[in-house]
């Protein structure tokens, strides 16, 4: 892994159930780790549904290895954020991982 490649810094959140002040539940997102990432976009596609326009991008996002990291997550980089669809350990040598993530953006 060449980490002259890792240029992004993002946070890694996991949902977390809470309850409000009439114990409805609540999800919010509690930060897991915050590294380095090289964020790198796919693809992407547009599509309109009753008026309303919905951008879909797939972003192939690379970090260090790290436990735990599953498709239940998700990344935030900036003001954006991606929810995690796939998580591989590349090669099996527990060095880097590519998360592949989808960044929904509605218009």
């Amino acid at each position: 892994m060449n980490p002259g490649r890792l240029r992004h810094r993002v946070t890694i959140q996991e949902p977390t159930e809470t309850a409000d002040t009439y114990g409805q539940p609540l999800l919010t997102w509690s930060t897991v780790c915050t590294c380095w990432a090289n964020v790198n976009p796919i693809s992407g596609r547009e599509r309109i549904d009753a008026a309303m326009s919905q951008s879909t991008v797939s972003h192939r996002i690379t970090i260090r290895h790290r436990d735990g990291i599953t498709p239940r997550m998700r990344v935030v980089y900036g003001d954006r954020s991606f929810g995690i669809s796939a998580v591989i350990n590349v090669a099996e040598r527990d060095a880097e991982m590519i998360l592949d993530c989808t960044e929904v953006i509605s218009v």
